[in-house]
């Protein structure tokens, strides 16, 4: 009989050690609970954030550029950029697939307007003649304060190359559209 006993006593301590390691004791079970119920909450990223992060990243980027020469029909930047060739290289960095035309910019992404206009955006402009309502330049919007508008291109005109310039006179007039990419 006591070799029975023996070997069912040593069960039941095995067993119950066991479950004594698995359970945690009250007092820790709610300091446990307090620091779950402090931790911060899981967090949804806000798309505005995102987008500006990525706006001002491809500013960047594209402010890198500037002094890059002029080059029709081009979109390298050891050899020079024409305008959509500019805009295209800086959009095709960051994982977007646009136009290599200016003309084709006019049916990508969102259209919008100057009053909404974002960083990043892209402006959409006639050729060198406005009076002939025909696309045929296209730059990044690279600030908007009190200022007014300024966008970053690549030109053929007095800079003959990658330069800021801000959207009045000229280009004001030559202003045909506004279309959100990112």
């Amino acid at each position: 009989m006591k070799k029975i006993i023996i070997p069912i006593l040593f069960f039941i301590l095995s067993a119950t050690a066991g479950k004594a390691q698995t359970i945690i004791p009250s007092q820790y079970q709610e300091m446990v609970k307090k620091l779950v119920s402090n931790l911060p909450k899981e967090t949804k990223t806000n798309n505005n954030y995102q987008q500006e992060t990525k706006s001002e990243t491809l500013i960047d980027f594209a402010k890198s550029m500037l002094g890059i020469r002029y080059r029709y029909a081009t979109s390298n930047p050891k050899l020079g950029f024409d305008c959509s060739g500019f805009v295209s290289y800086v959009f095709s960095n960051f994982g977007f697939k646009v136009p290599r035309s200016s003309r084709e910019f006019s049916g990508a992404g969102k259209e919008t307007n100057l009053e909404n206009a974002k960083v990043g955006d892209v402006l959409i402009f006639t050729g060198s003649n406005s009076k002939v309502r025909r696309i045929g330049h296209v730059g990044i919007v690279y600030s908007i304060d009190a200022d007014g508008i300024k966008f970053i291109h690549a030109s053929s005109g007095k800079a003959k190359g990658v330069t800021i310039t801000p959207l009045n006179g000229h280009y004001k007039t030559r202003f045909m559209k506004i279309v959100s990419i990112i």
